[in-house]
């Protein structure tokens, strides 16, 4: 799945405002429409179309790496012949997705689990994972009231049999370029260049929230070009190409960058029950309890793993 747009700006807030949709699919006539399609069909922002798409309650497609939904099963929604889709039947391939981590990408690779990754963002991992797509996804989406991800993995997989796990909190805040002073909280980055991710991703939406929460209108800040992990985006600091992400303390670390800390976030699993009690998972969440594991948090900084293989919520 690739969001229709790479502005920061456009990186809404996750309940968006209620509207009439419209029902006349007569235009665009061909078969598939696009996020920004439908969402201009049913009068709704980009945001909420992938909301309803990451809940199964829209029909669609990713046959071609992105959401596309067929026009007459999107008019059946409408007429309400059609509710939401349940659990595929079909066995879920051994992929991981959702957000980037990078303790979580590392222990993928050096437990041997067998696992294929795909990080493209939490909601993009969310949609994936209804759909099908994976056995897990990674995420890091703040609730109302304070807590994390539970609203948005019930919303996503309520219907499914899945499971939310705990993995880890991480520091996240500003990431600095060499040379460039440390602003007074996120309402300083409106003097600086900021590398951005892509709405898809946790990262945007929760900078999204809180620079409303400050009071900085993002759409003012200048962007440079878009990264789709945590470490690229981190490196585009690096190299010079920003001034500034809204990253994880455990890259700016490792690149020996300057970090100003603005928020400990949760980061959860939510994984099929079925898969989590086979082997892939299983020597995962074994290794991730070994000693080399709690080491390697240990020394990336910026992680607390007190939280690690708790169940956080059941579907």
């Amino acid at each position: 799945m690739r969001p229709e747009t790479d502005s920061i700006a456009g990186t809404a807030r996750r309940r968006s405002p209620k509207s009439e949709p419209m029902t006349d699919l007569q235009s665009p006539t061909h078969e598939y429409l696009t996020v920004r399609e439908l969402a201009e069909l049913l009068r709704l922002k980009e945001r909420k179309i992938y909301d309803l798409a990451a809940s199964g309650e829209l029909p669609c497609s990713r046959a071609t790496g992105k959401l596309l939904f067929p026009a007459a099963e999107i008019r059946a929604w409408i007429e309400g012949a059609r509710g939401g889709r349940s659990a595929p039947a079909a066995p879920r391939p051994g992929v991981f997705l959702g957000s980037h981590d990078p303790l979580l990408d590392w222990a993928i690779r050096q437990s041997r689990c067998g696992l294929a990754t795909y990080f493209d963002g939490s909601l993009d991992g969310l949609a994936r994972f209804a759909a099908g797509e994976g056995v897990a996804a990674g995420m890091h989406l703040r609730d109302t009231g304070g807590s994390w991800n539970i609203a948005a993995a019930r919303e996503a997989a309520g219907g499914l049999d899945a499971v939310l796990v705990g993995f880890a909190t991480r520091r996240r805040g500003l990431v600095l370029r060499e040379g460039v002073a440390a602003p007074a909280g996120l309402a300083g980055l409106a003097g600086l260049r900021l590398a951005p991710r892509q709405d898809a991703s946790g990262t945007a939406g929760l900078l999204s929230d809180l620079a409303s929460e400050a009071g900085l209108d993002l759409g003012k800040v200048r962007l440079a070009g878009l990264e789709r992990t945590e470490d690229e985006a981190v490196q585009a600091v690096r190299r010079g190409e920003a001034d500034v992400t809204f990253g994880l303390e455990t890259l700016a670390r490792t690149y020996g960058l300057r970090f100003v800390p603005v928020i400990e976030e949760r980061f959860d699993l939510l994984a099929c029950r079925r898969a989590w009690f086979e082997p892939p998972l299983q020597e995962l969440m074994a290794f991730c309890r070994s000693e080399p594991f709690r080491k390697r948090a240990e020394n990336l900084g910026g992680y607390g793993l007190s939280r690690l293989g708790q169940v956080v919520w059941n579907a």
